[in-house]
């Protein structure tokens, strides 16, 4: 059996993810971006002025901070259910829908660099649940979490 170096497979699943992010242009309006470590996504929302919403003392506008979370929920979940087919160079996903979102602001984001992890906690054919917590500069302190209900498209 022949095995494929490493670094083509790392560099064929940065792509695949690279072009599922693509696909939502509202993450490029955010600046939203994904690192992939192994099969963990972290999201990644570089500060920018714009996503002020308090201007004393400055904080991350709620809006952001709640369409970073559900971003990042919704690019897991998508990730998750269908990598192995994007990575095989078939048609993108359709991304799950928001059903809810609950988001709890636990302190005010800082002006700067913000960061997310989603954890699936139910995963079916029609109905999917993740949770999402979100930090800046020291993970273990949290500025806002989310847990948030999606219906899965046909065929995830």
């Amino acid at each position: 059996m022949m095995y494929e170096p490493v670094e083509v497979i790392r560099a064929r699943r940065d792509a695949a993810l690279a072009d599922l992010v693509r696909s939502v242009p509202y993450l490029n309006v955010l600046g939203i971006k994904f690192d992939r470590r192994g099969d963990e996504l972290t999201a990644i929302l570089p500060f920018a002025p714009s996503l002020i919403g308090v201007p004393t003392p400055p904080a991350i506008h709620g809006g952001a901070t709640a369409a970073f979370l559900e971003s990042a929920a919704l690019i897991e979940l998508a990730w998750s259910s269908s990598w192995a087919r994007i990575e095989a160079g078939e048609e993108m996903p359709r991304l799950p829908r928001t059903i809810n979102l609950t988001v709890d602001y636990l302190r005010p984001g800082l002006p700067r660099d913000a960061y997310a992890r989603a954890r699936i906690n139910r995963f079916g054919r029609r109905y999917a649940s993740v949770h999402v917590e979100a930090w800046q500069d020291n993970r273990a302190r949290l500025f806002a979490q989310a847990t948030g209900h999606f219906l899965m498209p046909e065929g995830a």
